[in-house]
């Protein structure tokens, strides 16, 4: 569901684009899975994309990205396989060049360290810290974006997290659920702390590619599709929160993995 909070970038972003969507819901969540798990996940998931005709293929999850990126982009060469931890790595080092910078994800993608890679591979000497925020997945799916329980969690998660010494600059939002609470975590942040949310500069990676690929498209764009693993009624009423628009339900097909 988190990776709509993706594709809402993107669309944003890519207006004359067309785009298909994949979400697992049969199998969510992927953060609390085995790296083998979720690698495995991944490749069937995208098999199934492939079988649209797709030019270029966005991992919208955080512990997928993690995961599988070195799999799918191997498996599918030459497709362009875009993630989202490395232009999130990018726009928090744009954000606090001098850190220290804090993480939040699901349990997985804390465990792997993805980001912390990604941080310093750009800034080998960036203090970074992390945070797994299992809750926030649940919230956001739920809807309960805001009020005492979702304060309450992010409390819990961040306090800890922005007492560290020297105080981070800036925050990851390290899974793709978590820009639908931006507002609850940024009035818990407080002002001076910048909130990095991956999907718009993943969106900027994606219309780069696109652009030097010869591959954007100038001439109109088709309704989005959308497909489910399980659930295709609930994928289309809970979408929307992540979206930010109503999903027709007559456009959400059900599919095998």
């Amino acid at each position: 569901m988190g990776g709509l909070t993706v594709m809402r970038a993107l669309k944003a972003r890519l207006p004359n684009e067309s785009f298909v969507y994949l979400g697992d819901t049969a199998r969510l969540p992927y953060g609390t899975k085995s790296v083998d798990t979720v690698t495995r996940y991944a490749v069937q998931a995208s098999a199934a994309l492939m079988k649209h005709d797709i030019k270029l293929l966005v991992v919208a999850c955080n512990t997928a990205s993690a995961a599988a990126l070195p799999v799918l982009a191997e498996t599918l060469a030459p497709l362009p396989v875009v993630g989202v931890i490395e232009p999130g790595a990018q726009a928090a080092v744009a954000a606090a060049p001098d850190g220290p910078i804090a993480v939040i994800a699901t349990e997985g993608t804390v465990r792997g360290g993805a980001y912390v890679r990604a941080i310093q591979a750009i800034a080998p000497h960036m203090p970074v810290v992390q945070q797994a925020c299992p809750l926030f997945v649940a919230l956001a799916e739920e809807g309960l974006r805001d009020g005492q329980i979702a304060e309450l969690a992010a409390q819990r998660y961040l306090g800890p997290l922005l007492a560290t010494m020297p105080r981070p600059r800036a925050l990851v939002l390290g899974c793709t659920h978590f820009p639908v609470l931006i507002d609850t975590i940024a009035k818990v942040a407080g002002p001076d702390v910048a909130l990095v949310d991956s999907a718009q500069t993943t969106a900027a990676a994606v219309e780069a590619i696109l652009q030097e690929k010869g591959l954007l498209n100038m001439d109109g764009v088709m309704a989005p599709r959308f497909l489910a693993t399980d659930a295709p009624g609930r994928f289309a009423h809970l979408g929307e929160i992540f979206l930010g628009e109503p999903i027709d339900p007559g456009a959400v097909t059900l599919v095998d993995l």
